[in-house]
C-alpha cells in the first residue's frame, strides 16, 4: 500500500527558515529579497554553512545569524549531520532550505519531509552526485538536449533523490553557454524556491509514495 504523508497545518506566523549553503548564496538572497519585500511570510532563523565561502559573508551583511560547521572537520556524513541538525533544533526551525549545500546529510526522523533542495536541471536528468552548479549547465550543453530548468524536491537520503514539489523549464538555446543558461536557469529558481516555501507554510503539500500534491488554497468562508 502507499502511504500517504499529511501535510503540515497552515502556518499562522512566519515560518521559521534554516538555510544551508556551501557556496555563493545566491538562493538564501533571493529568499531575502522575497521575505523583505513582503512577497513571502517568512524569517531566516539561521544559515549554516558546510566551509568558509562567499555566502557566510552575505548572510551576515544581511543580518543573518550565521555558523560554519566545516564539513571537513567530520570523519562522517553521520557526525558532521548531527552537528548540523542540533544547531538546527536549537534555532527551532520549521523548514530547512539547501541553498546550494553540497554535502550529503543524513536527515533524522523529527526532519522528514521538512528539508527542501533546489537543483539547477529537471530531475531525475543531469543530477546525482557531483552533478552541480555549471557542471550540470556544461552536462546539458554537451548532451544536446532542448529544454532545462530547476527542481525544488523534498531531500532525503540520496543526491537529488526525495518527491518532487515544483519544477519550472526553460529553453536552452542554439548560442548558449554555461554562462547565458545558468542564468536563465537561476531566473527559473527564484520563482519556484520561495513558492515552494509558500506552499509548504500554507499547508497545500501532501506527499504520496514518491508523488508530491498541490491542495488546493482553503476556501473562503461565505458571507
Amino acid at each position: 500500500m502507499t502511504s500517504t504523508c499529511p501535510v503540515p497545518p497552515p502556518f499562522d506566523r512566519p515560518i521559521r527558515l534554516g538555510a544551508l549553503v556551501s557556496g555563493g548564496g545566491r538562493t538564501l538572497l533571493n529568499l531575502v529579497r522575497h521575505i523583505t519585500t513582503g512577497r513571502l511570510d517568512a524569517e531566516v532563523a539561521v544559515v549554516l554553512s558546510s566551509r568558509v565561502c562567499l555566502g557566510v559573508d552575505r548572510a551576515r551583511e544581511s543580518g543573518l545569524t550565521c555558523h560554519i560547521v566545516d564539513r571537513s572537520q567530520y570523519s562522517t556524513t553521520t557526525s558532521f549531520s548531527r552537528v548540523v541538525f542540533d544547531h538546527l533544533r536549537q534555532s527551532d526551525v520549521d523548514l530547512v532550505f539547501l541553498a546550494g549545500f553540497l554535502s550529503l546529510i543524513e536527515i533524522p526522523d523529527d526532519f522528514q519531509f521538512r528539508v527542501l533542495n533546489v537543483h539547477p536541471a529537471l530531475i531525475p536528468a543531469f543530477c546525482g552526485h557531483g552533478c552541480y552548479g555549471d557542471r550540470v549547465h556544461a552536462a546539458v550543453l554537451e548532451r544536446g538536449v532542448k529544454v532545462s530548468g530547476c527542481t525544488v524536491h523534498f531531500a532525503d537520503q540520496q543526491y537529488d533523490h526525495g518527491p518532487i514539489v515544483l519544477q519550472k523549464s526553460v529553453p536552452v538555446l542554439d548560442n548558449d553557454t554555461v554562462e547565458s543558461l545558468g542564468a536563465r536557469v537561476f531566473e527559473a529558481e527564484c520563482e519556484v524556491c520561495p513558492e515552494a516555501v509558500r506552499l509548504y507554510a500554507a499547508g497545500r503539500l501532501e506527499i504520496t509514495g514518491r508523488r508530491v500534491h498541490t491542495l488546493p488554497p482553503p476556501q473562503s468562508p461565505s458571507n
